[in-house]
């Protein structure tokens, strides 16, 4: 398998959990925050709140993924891995639990990390042909 084709099944799978998870905040099912000891309960607004924000940033980097911008998903798939790494921080500071801080959001952080490098690397590299004039 090619490295194109790999980082597009990787960035595909990012964009499709990714929006999945957004709707799982936003339809009527129940939800939670995997790590915190408290959910927020009621008609806090936060599930809405993060649900909103899974949906925006996965369809920003499906689009960039369906419409060929492969350069710029890299640097989104970047600046998304924030997200998972906030909610990882945000779990240790309200002392929820470790093991889901660093196994769900410290890991996704870093998954979603490594595939925006793999596509980055990936265009940054061009053929000797290309760079020719011809």
């Amino acid at each position: 398998m090619s490295l194109k084709k790999l980082n597009t099944v990787l960035a595909t799978a990012v964009v499709l959990f990714t929006l999945y998870l957004g709707l799982s905040f936003v339809l009527p099912f129940e939800a939670s925050f995997p790590g915190l000891p408290n959910w927020p309960s009621g008609g806090s607004g936060f599930p809405i709140v993060k649900g909103s924000r899974e949906i925006a940033m996965g369809l920003a980097m499906g689009i960039l993924l369906v419409t060929g911008h492969r350069r710029a998903l890299g640097w989104v798939l970047l600046m998304v891995a924030v997200a998972p790494f906030g909610d990882m921080v945000n779990v240790l500071a309200h002392h929820g639990s470790t093991a889901a801080a660093f196994g769900i959001h410290g890991l996704t952080a870093a998954l979603i990390a490594v595939t925006g490098v793999l596509i980055l690397r990936e265009t940054s590299t061009t053929p000797a042909t290309a760079a020719q004039p011809a």
